[in-house]
């Protein structure tokens, strides 16, 4: 049996909305609003945005959370170890969050990823010189 702290965290599912008054950027919440796409659940949308701010905070101080603080969010967020990791790997698979050295980091793989989609549709599928995008 896979524990979940090591399950695989390749890919995640996000809500895509296609009506501009959708647009993350339109929020008044915008990094909630990204959580929401990602997670189903309200609350833990909430504790997902709360979760990488801490992650953001103490980057910035210079003391970037380690992964054997677990027991430590796991108190702070209100959570259960299995819905910490749960969403955890989440984070990890849809490339917002990344463990290294021991350390919790936001990553820049999120947008890379979205940003070669969008490449992708606009030069391929709608034909459209990559310069115009």
């Amino acid at each position: 049996m896979t524990k979940i702290k090591d399950a695989p965290r390749t890919a995640t599912t996000m809500v895509v909305r296609s009506h501009t008054t959708a647009r993350i950027t339109q929020s008044r919440d915008p990094y909630l609003e990204l959580m929401r796409r990602l997670f189903q659940g309200e609350v833990t949308a909430m504790r997902a945005k709360r979760f990488l701010e801490m992650v953001e905070k103490r980057k910035k101080e210079g003391k970037p959370i380690s992964i054997d603080e677990w027991e430590k969010l796991v108190k702070e967020l209100n959570i259960s170890r299995s819905s910490f990791y749960a969403m955890r790997n989440k984070l990890l698979g849809a490339g917002v969050l990344e463990v290294r050295k021991g350390e919790y980091h936001t990553s820049g793989q999120f947008s890379k990823d979205l940003a070669d989609m969008a490449r992708w549709w606009w030069t391929v599928i709608l034909e459209n010189s990559p310069e115009t995008l």
